[in-house]
């Protein structure tokens, strides 16, 4: 399923990234790491991504999910069958002024009855992007809610844990890869004039990235400033 067809490139995820052709997603990875595979003039590229707050911010997130959860129970009322509610991205702080449950039930509704068993698609409602799988038939209905929003406890200092978080296990492909950081907190965490915390980063990306692979990762940290990558120091707007 080419997530693009879905308009997910537009997501606060995608927004600042270079265009696709092709958005394919993979599944999860330890912890809350989410892979896809991008493709672009015939070029295919792994894309790791991982979406996190910062600890004092965790309570909007909670706040968020909260909205989200009571939209997946109140659309179960109208269903037949067993779903996964599976959130890729949303603007959290965008939605805590706008968002409606209702709104997002009659969503959730409208396309899961298109569901057969087995089948999935993804959901959009304003910033919201999920899949939405129906795994059996049922007489009841019932929705699993899923996210992955890491929280991060550290100093800022310490940002490039959440790079070694990612790398963890990973086999570096022949194909290109993309590594993106993506900051829902408002206050964010990454600071280009934080001379303790670059220091890191580039370190931990020197240590971590092997140098006898062909394509050289791009290492991207978004946050509702737009987006930097990290090896090169190019910003994105």
């Amino acid at each position: 399923m080419n997530l693009i067809d879905f308009g997910f490139q537009r997501s606060n995820l995608f927004e600042h990234m270079p265009l696709f052709d092709e958005i394919l997603y993979l599944g999860q990875k330890d912890g809350k790491v989410r892979q896809y595979e991008a493709i672009r003039e015939g070029q295919s590229c792994d894309l790791l991504a991982l979406n996190f707050i910062r600890q004092d911010e965790f309570i909007l997130w909670e706040a968020v999910e909260d909205f989200l959860k009571r939209s997946t129970l109140n659309a179960a009322s109208g269903l037949r069958g067993v779903y996964i509610f599976d959130l890729l991205t949303i603007d959290i702080h965008k939605e805590l002024k706008t968002f409606n449950h209702a709104e997002l039930s009659a969503v959730i509704v409208n396309v899961a009855h298109k569901l057969a068993e087995g089948q999935i698609t993804l959901v959009k409602y304003s910033s919201v992007y999920a899949l939405l799988h129906k795994t059996i038939d049922a007489d009841w209905g019932k929705i699993t809610f899923k996210s992955a929003v890491e929280v991060f406890k550290d100093r800022p200092e310490h940002l490039d844990l959440l790079i070694k978080q990612l790398l963890r296990g990973f086999q570096f492909p022949s194909d290109p890869v993309i590594i993106l950081l993506n900051d829902l907190s408002q206050n964010p965490i990454f600071d280009p004039k934080n001379p303790g915390q670059d220091a890191r980063l580039k370190k931990v990306i020197s240590e971590l990235i092997p140098n006898s692979i062909e394509f050289i990762p791009e290492v991207y940290i978004q946050d509702k400033s737009g987006a930097r990558e990290l090896l090169s120091g190019s910003q994105l707007k």
